[in-house]
This record gives C-alpha cells, structure tokens and sequence, in this order.
C-alpha cells in the first residue's frame, strides 16, 4: 500500500439498466459519499435508452457529491480519477460532433437476433481452426451495430465512432470519445488475445473500420475531467478520467477476485462465474469467455441460466425461518435443481435441461434442496474451469443474493471444499472506483483491490459436512447424466 499524507478520493459511476449510481472512495476504500438517481423507464427501455439521460443524471450526482463535500477539498481530499461501469454490449452510434445518432441500443434489445446470426458465422468462418471469441448473439455489441447499418442506411452514413455506455460518460467527462477499453471492445469483436480488430469485421460486416474505437487495457489514463466541468461541480484540477469496464469485470473486482486462482460467483437471477487465470481458457464449446486483464492474465467467465430467482417463490418470513431450521437437516438427501427457463448456456449446454424437485418435499427441504443444487452446480463450473484451464481454484469470492444467507454460504463452502470470502462492498459502482485507482495512485489493479476492499465473513468447510457433500455431488450429476443434460464424455466436460 502506499502511504499518503493527504487522503486521495476516486470517483466511480455505474450506468445501470434502471438508474445511475455514484461512489467517491478513499485510498482505504473508506466511503466518502454514496448517491444513486433512478431514470426515467419505459415500455422501451430494455429496447433503447438516452444516452443524453444517462449523462445528465451522472452530472447532477457529481453535483451532489461536490456539495456534500466541499467543505473538505481544501484541507484533506483530492480526487485522483475517475472510472465508469456499464452494461456490457449496449453501443452507442456518434456523429462527427460525438452527438449520439440514435438511442443506445441496450444490451437487453432482441431485435438484433438475426443480425446475430450473421455475425457470428463470420466469426466462426474467420476463427476456423482456431481460438477466438464467436458466441455472439442479440446481447453482443457487434450484433447491434450490424443491425443498425441493415435497418437506418442513412443514419449510418454520419457514423464517426461507435462507442459503448461506459464510453459515452467517460467521453463526456473527459472529451475523448474515440478510446475504449478491452472489457467492452470484447463482444464488440475485439481480439484480445492479438489485440486487434478481427478483419472479418469490416471485410464481411457491414461496419466500416474507422468506426472502431482504439481499445487499450481497462483503467488506463485517457485524459483529464474537462476543465469546464471542473469549475462548474468547483472540483480540484487534474482528476485523471480513466477507461471504463463492463458491469460484470467491476462486481467481480469489488468482490475482491482479481489475483490468478481468485474466483467470484455472483448468484442474481442467473449465476455468474469470473476469475482470474495466468492463461486464456480456450472452450471449444463456447460456455467460457476470456476477458483481458490489465496486469496482462486473463479473466475468464462463464453466465448460467439458473441462479437465485426461485427464492422469490418463498416469502421473506419463510426464507429466515427455513434458513434457521435448514442448519439441522444439511446434508439433505434430495436433489432439487432449481432452473426457472428452459435450457442451460453454462456450465453444460442443455437446451432442453428443465428445473426439477422431488415429490412431496415439505417446504423447509425444498428450499434446503434449492440452496443444495445450485451449490453443485457451481461445484460443477469450477472442476469445469480446473479441466479446459490446468489452472487450480483457490478461493472463491462471492456476490448477489446467495452472499447474504448464512446457511447457503456454509451450504456452498462444503459443497466446494473451498474457503468462501465476502467482502463489505461488492457493488459494480465500487469495482469502477478501484479501477479508477489502480494505475493512477497505485502500482497495478491487485494493489488497488487488496488497499480497497475489506472482508465482511469468511466461510471454510468442514471436513466432515464437505465429504457427505461430495458423495451427494457426485450422485446429482450422475442425475443430470442420467437426464442428458450433460454428456458422459471427455471427462464428463462435453
């Protein structure tokens, strides 16, 4: 850690799906103020969204932010940088004038389907024979951007940039629209591994090379706050504005998952699994995606389609009561596996994979058996990821809804065999205000995380519980097997 005499103060922002929020931290990961703004939703919203909105309700937080502290700039703080989170694969069409053409086509827009297709068969002709990323679909960047082109011809005549959410704020704030990072330029077609835009792009794709953005390792300095908006919100001079990064990269920082065999689950309504490996994880069956991280590792991950949404079927005073009473009927003897659509994309691909419960269960065993089943299915992602990577999982760290029962973390502890850490803050806002500190007041991004997050509970196995644990892990997959789920082959890693 590097000792300050005056306290250093980083800004990050996340452009959230239904609302904008903003964190100003310490060098400590102290908090110094919180804010949030809701925007303004439609029937539309998860189709397209102002991106003219986003900006100004950020503006109106660093306002706040500015007046909650003023008083302290000229004796103790200095704000340093300044870093921006947002969904990944939502883009954005500039104009010569780095005016938005159009609404942000958000990454949760479906009318991108069939320009999906199209895209990743480019990408797949392109990659034959070897490793690179194709698993597009109508939640990719490029997808979205193809559509675009096909369907506004004379919009797409005044492209200068195309630029992602994140982008869009962090060209607001500094005045440099044209630079991304590799976070965001992923879905959108960048090679991370060479570290160009892939040709098949603009050789096969109706997107024309001078649209792409510059892409270079996510937290890297691109310039400074503008001077005017530096004495419009009577901020400090030289705050130093940063790449930005997808949503999932910062929850996985602020969880505390950014050194090689540092994993993070986040158990939302779908779970989400990232870490950190010393090489690219190379999944010929496209379940595992690999970001790049900054210090030059990798960070892959996967998404499933089962997560935590069936505790929604359960009232609050049921989950605290079953939670209470669960401790005494763990290890259950039945398999549950709580999948609330159709189909499987991660650890296993299942397009016909249907959750399932046995018979007769009384509610505290459903709800115990949940909590079980998707804790193997976890357990089943990380011997996954130790398969195609040769890389061992060392400590898993944690996020989302599962984090914040006791039972399911000593639950999943077991089942993994593996150490669980949550730590205080593992909001998305958090991971961009570590980001924004970790090459502009620290060395690297793994000093920034271990001076800027702090552990709330821990949980290790128990020797015993984790044995009968395995056995049942084992029988539940054989279920799945059984069910054609997963196939028995390779290692049962098909």
């Amino acid at each position: 850690m590097i000792e300050d005499i005056e306290k250093k103060g980083f800004i990050g922002i996340d452009v959230g799906t239904q609302g904008i929020r903003l964190i100003l931290v310490d060098q400590q990961g102290n908090e110094i103020f919180n804010g949030g703004e809701n925007l303004t939703l439609t029937d539309h919203s998860r189709e397209e969204q102002s991106p003219e909105e986003w900006w100004q309700a950020s503006l109106r937080l660093l306002t706040s932010m500015s007046n909650s502290i003023k008083s302290q700039f000229d004796k103790d703080l200095s704000i340093e940088s300044i870093c921006v989170t947002s969904t990944s694969g939502t883009v954005i069409p500039l104009n010569k004038e780095n005016q938005a053409l159009h609404p942000a086509i958000m990454y949760s827009d479906q009318r991108s389907a069939k320009s999906s297709i199209k895209v990743r068969e480019a990408a797949e002709e392109f990659f034959s024979g070897k490793y690179g990323y194709t698993s597009f679909n109508s939640s990719s960047g490029l997808s979205k951007m193809v559509w675009f082109v096909e369907n506004f011809p004379d919009k797409a005549k005044e492209i200068k940039y195309w630029v992602h959410a994140a982008d869009y704020i962090t060209g607001q704030l500094s005045g440099c629209f044209h630079i991304t990072d590799y976070t965001n330029a992923l879905k959108s077609g960048y090679d991370v591994k060479n570290k160009e835009w892939s040709s098949y792009i603009y050789e096969k794709l109706p997107i024309k090379k001078e649209w792409l953005q510059a892409v270079v390792p996510t937290g890297q300095s691109i310039g400074f706050l503008k001077s005017e908006l530096q004495k419009q919100l009577g901020l400090n001079a030289n705050i130093q504005v940063v790449t930005g990064l997808t949503d999932g990269c910062a929850s996985q920082i602020a969880s505390g998952a950014v050194e090689v065999g540092d994993w993070n689950t986040t158990s939302g309504t779908t779970m989400v699994i990232k870490g950190i490996t010393t090489n690219e994880i190379n999944d010929p069956k496209g379940r595992i995606y690999s970001h790049r991280h900054p210090q030059g590792y990798w960070m892959p991950g996967g998404a499933a389609n089962i997560g935590a949404d069936w505790v929604n079927d359960f009232s609050a005073d049921e989950v605290k009561e079953y939670s209470r009473v669960g401790e005494d009927i763990i290890p259950t003897k039945y398999f549950s596996y709580p999948l609330r659509t159709l189909g499987e994309r991660f650890p296993f691909i299942a397009p016909e994979a249907k959750g399932f419960e046995q018979e007769a269960l009384k509610p505290v065993e459903s709800f115990v058996s949940n909590m079980e089943g998707l804790a193997y299915i976890e357990r089943y992602a990380y011997e996954l990821i130790e398969n195609l990577s040769g890389e061992k999982v060392k400590t898993i760290f944690t996020a989302g809804g599962a984090s914040n029962n006791e039972l399911w973390m000593k639950i999943r502890s077991n089942v993994l065999n593996l150490p669980i850490k949550k730590m205080k803050n593992a909001a998305g806002v958090m991971g961009a205000a570590i980001m924004a500190a970790s090459q502009t007041h620290f060395k690297n991004l793994v000093d920034a995380a271990n001076s800027m997050t702090s552990l709330e509970i821990e949980f290790c196995p128990d020797p015993s519980l984790s044995n009968e644990y395995t056995i049942r892990y084992h029988q539940f997959i054989d279920l799945l097997i059984d069910k054609n789920y997963i196939k028995k082959e390779n290692n049962n890693y098909a």
